[in-house]
């Protein structure tokens, strides 16, 4: 059940990254990517083990918290790459007056020609 809905989710930001023609859409998309990625890797280290990582006299089968410790680091990437995106966007819609693509792509075409 778990692995479906990760699997959906990372196809719902993949249509968005690919599909979408609003620069905002698109970096929308790419949050929840990431978050399924995230998600993904969590999930997966919790299949190793069934207890906590805290070593105490008899436990013995504990997950991994390697992945856990990994996954922090890329969620603050993500956050991080998330408001540079934005910030380059609020410059684009400054300097252009638009967020769509195609609208984007006409424009720099008519100042090229």
């Amino acid at each position: 059940m778990a692995g479906t809905i990760i699997l959906l989710l990372i196809l719902t930001g993949t249509a968005g990254v690919i599909l979408a023609d609003n620069l905002i859409k698109k970096i929308m998309a790419l949050s929840i990517l990431n978050s399924a990625v995230v998600i993904l890797f969590v999930w997966a280290g919790s299949l190793s083990g069934d207890e906590a990582p805290i070593l105490l006299a008899g436990v013995r089968d504990i997950v991994d918290p390697l992945p856990q410790a990994v996954m922090l680091t890329a969620i603050v990437i993500g956050i991080c790459v998330t408001a540079l995106a934005l910030a380059f966007v609020l410059r684009i819609y400054d300097s252009w007056g638009t967020v769509s693509r195609r609208e984007l792509e006409s424009l720099r075409n008519k100042n090229d020609g």
